[in-house]
Parts: C-alpha cells; structure tokens; sequence
C-alpha cells in the first residue's frame, strides 16, 4: 500500500508506533520520501545481539544524561525510539518531552515485537 506523505508525516506524530508502521516508515525513508531518526536506547550488550535494520543511533539508558545535547541537536526532527519491549522506550520519551522535544514517538512493543528487517551482530553506528 502506498501512502501519501502527509500519511507518513502522520505516523511519526503518535506518541506510540506499531511495528507494521516502523516499517513502512524505513520503506519510505529508504525511498526518500519522509526523514526521520531511529534511535536504540538499549545497552550495547542488546544493539550488538540484534537491531532493526535502518537504525541511525545507539544511545543507551544508562547513557543518556552524556548525550542529552544529541537529542536538543534534534528538536526539529522526528525521532522514532526503540528498547527491547516499549517499557524504557516509554519514559525516555517522557523525559524528552519535559525537555522540549515533541517530535519524539516510540516503538510500542519495542524490537521484541517488531517483524521487519533486523540485524544479528550489527555494529554500533555512532560514537558512545
């Protein structure tokens, strides 16, 4: 099924994102049709043992204070979260939220739950 971009746009301004509608995202961010980032924010431990492919940054919670000033550098943009089940996913977006960032939605049921395309001992796309 094809989606207008204003269709996109939309996906990216509920607070809670399906699977199915993740991937249809990464298809139309791949064709060039919507931009967005795709932030992990398990530990490396987890990223290391499987990731969804398309993911641009891997900023773990337990990190998360060190790169505050990653996340203001993105107010502007849609940021798709993702965790192992949704739980962290869900109180980081909050905390981003409170900080002034509104463009921020995540996967509800986390990587677990997620049937798209994934990566088995993906390497770290950023610096940590």
């Amino acid at each position: 099924m094809k989606f207008s971009k204003e269709e996109l746009s939309e996906m990216l301004k509920k607070q809670q994102m399906s699977s199915a509608a993740l991937e249809t995202l990464l298809k139309a961010r791949e064709a060039k049709e919507i931009s967005f980032t795709l932030i992990d924010i398990r530990e490396v431990f987890e990223f290391t043992s499987s990731s969804i492919e398309g993911t641009d940054l891997l900023l773990p919670t337990s990190m998360i204070q060190k790169h505050v000033g990653k996340f203001e550098a993105m107010k502007d943009e849609p940021i798709v979260l993702y965790c192992r089940t949704g739980n962290r996913t869900g109180q980081v977006m909050h905390a981003l939220h409170n900080m002034g960032l509104q463009n921020v939605v995540h996967l509800t049921d986390g990587i677990v739950a997620y049937r798209g395309e994934t990566n088995l001992g993906a390497k770290i796309p950023n610096e940590l």
